[in-house]
């Protein structure tokens, strides 16, 4: 299986906040960003994989400003690291004010999905190219997040 850059499946995903998009703040719901969010992880992870996927885990959501009606949302997200089968998408969310061009940092997430086979069992992923220092600092980071996922995942209930 041929190795991929980081480069080949990062995407860019732009949305424009309607009415029907927020609440009655005014400010985009959490829910809507979360699904807009999942959708470009999840096609980065098959431009990475070219396979069908499934979303494993959502991590560090973390909503830093709000997102207002009108807003220009970008979303950017790219493979961050690979396993076997398993692969964590980084997606950073900026707003942009579509009059003044002001842009806000508004949130991020780490996302895992899972590359899926026709039998509907975990296929292998093509491994990552790292070539910049930054990569293999988030690659090395990624690492550190998918091995405590796995060990909250094998915690008891009582445990968590």
């Amino acid at each position: 299986m041929k190795e991929k850059r980081v480069s080949e499946s990062r995407t860019i995903m732009t949305q424009t906040v309607f009415p029907n998009d927020v609440n009655n703040n005014g400010t985009l719901y959490g829910g809507r960003l979360l699904d807009w969010m999942d959708t470009l992880g999840g096609i980065v992870a098959k431009r990475h994989s070219r396979s069908t996927i499934v979303t494993a885990s959502i991590d560090s959501l973390n909503f830093i400003n709000p997102i207002r009606q009108r807003d220009i949302v970008i979303l950017e997200a790219w493979v961050n690291y690979v396993g076997t089968a398993s692969m964590e998408i980084e997606v950073r969310v900026m707003s942009e004010d579509p009059f003044t061009g002001e842009t806000r940092k508004t949130c991020r997430a780490f996302l895992t999905y899972v590359a899926i086979g026709p039998d509907g069992k975990p296929r292998p992923v093509p491994k990552l190219i790292l070539e910049s220092e930054e990569e293999k600092i988030r690659f090395e980071e990624a690492k550190k997040r998918r091995e405590e996922r796995l060990r909250i995942r094998n915690l008891e209930p009582t445990e968590w």
